[in-house]
């Protein structure tokens, strides 16, 4: 069996004491005894306490049970999450009953049975770990999955986009979806999870490139209680939070090398082992992986895995950017529109034709995050019931028209490619890598502009 965390016993009867660090001692890691209250403030913040054992009478003659529910109250304030159970001398059930509405976790009547005794504290304290689990479970849910509805606009290039998630999504294949920074990859993982099967459970994000590297196992894996430093608890990682349902890893390719091996052996065996633990536990979750690297050059330079590669790497998506399908982009800031003024309060609003041209031409760099922020400014700053350009704050792309900016930012794009070719030696790997485009995004820019 194993032992649950630290309990602590609260009686002035020291021969009690002895006896329950004895009994208690084959169910619990830690056993704590104090014969008086006076010390439970002392104990509570200097220790970590699962749950607390509390007798309701200390001053001899006195049988009220008054100086039980004062600490009871004193627990609660110290920590509320805290379960505690009670003693109560002659089985004075008002005294439990009020004890409760106090917030004891339960109570035990002396003289008390054994397996009783055992059973209500193991009770109480496994009903506080799956509340503290599942409160974990809601707040992973509301911060780490996302409600952002997939726009897949008209555009072709979109649309064999759209065509490929309909013919993969419902199926356990993993995806590794690329594409510059801010095109909308955690957006698609989601659309991708919506219509999978396992859309009734989680999508659980991590952003690899924000994990340290001496918590990656503890954020992924989970850890147990005095595994290392602040380690107060057993905490549950991603991959258990995902169980059933899909674990969305962007920024894949910021993972370093050396810790790229634990990831592929979780994938491969489908199991995972806490940090200070040996015990594996199955999971069972469906991967989606996202960068903006390219991760082919990265294995040809040893700095990503060849064999994770192909392990996430079954079905690979690539979202084009937006100045690569400007059909879709006035649609899309229609979208973000009608969202912020809803939010900041200015429904109605909408593009004059000028701003429809001048979000047409610009060449969004920063993709539909960059749209999105700069309808969001503007719906601020607006005080009529048309968005203008001043309002944008596009200047850089006003005055020329439609084909001649257009003619403009091929020409850019086209000196761009020429330029990092002759940087990179014609080494197309490194030269999609500066552009930040795939090796085939690449090739088919090289055909269109005949270099």
């Amino acid at each position: 069996m194993t032992k649950k965390g630290t309990i602590l016993v609260v009686d002035d009867n020291k021969t009690i004491l002895q006896t329950l660090r004895l009994l208690l001692n084959g169910y619990f890691e830690r056993v704590l005894t104090i014969a008086s209250p006076n010390r439970i403030d002392t104990i509570l913040r200097e220790e970590t306490v699962d749950i607390v054992l509390l007798d309701m009478n200390f001053s001899a003659g006195i049988n009220s049970g008054n100086e039980g529910i004062y600490w009871l109250a004193r627990i609660k304030k110290i920590n509320a999450n805290i379960p505690v159970v009670v003693f109560t001398a002659y089985a004075d059930i008002d005294l439990a009953v009020r004890a409760i509405k106090e917030g004891a976790a339960d109570f035990v009547a002396k003289p008390w049975d054994n397996k009783k005794l055992i059973a209500t504290l193991l009770a109480a304290y496994n009903l506080h770990r799956s509340k503290q689990e599942v409160k974990y479970l809601k707040e992973m849910k509301h911060e780490l999955s996302t409600e952002t509805p997939m726009f897949w606009g008209t555009s072709r290039a979109m649309q064999q986009v759209r065509a490929m998630v309909d013919k993969v999504a419902d199926t356990e294949a993993n995806i590794l979806i690329t594409g510059e920074n801010g095109t909308g990859k955690e957006v698609l993982a989601g659309e991708i999870h919506r219509l999978s099967s396992r859309a009734g459970e989680l999508m659980v994000s991590v952003d690899m490139g924000a994990l340290t590297e001496t918590l990656f196992e503890s954020e992924l894996f989970g850890h147990v209680k005095g595994a290392f430093t602040d380690a107060h608890f057993d905490r549950i990682g991603k991959f258990e939070v995902a169980q059933g349902g899909t674990l969305f890893l962007d920024e894949i390719g910021n993972l370093p090398y050396h810790l790229q091996s634990k990831l592929l052996s979780a994938i491969q065996r489908r199991t995972i082992v806490k940090v200070g633990s040996n015990r594996p536990i199955p999971v069972d979750v469906r991967l989606v992986c996202a960068t903006n690297r390219n991760l082919q050059k990265m294995v040809a330079d040893k700095q990503f895995r060849e064999d994770l590669f192909y392990r996430i790497n079954t079905i690979h998506i690539e979202i084009p950017p937006l100045r690569e399908r400007p059909e879709d982009i006035v649609p899309l800031g229609n979208l973000f529109l009608e969202r912020y003024a809803a939010k900041y309060h200015k429904q109605g609003l909408m593009f004059d034709a000028d701003v429809q041209r001048r979000l047409r031409e610009y060449p969004w760099y920063g993709n539909v995050r960059e749209l999105q922020h700069t309808v969001e400014k503007a719906v601020i700053v607006c005080d009529t019931e048309c968005i203008t350009a001043e309002n944008l704050s596009l200047s850089q792309v006003s005055g020329p028209p439609v084909t001649q900016t257009v003619v403009t930012l091929e020409e850019m794009e086209r000196m761009a490619i020429r330029n990092a070719i002759r940087q990179n030696g014609n080494n197309m790997s490194a030269v999609a890598t500066q552009l930040g485009i795939t090796r085939q995004t690449l090739y088919n820019k090289i055909r269109k502009y005949g270099l």
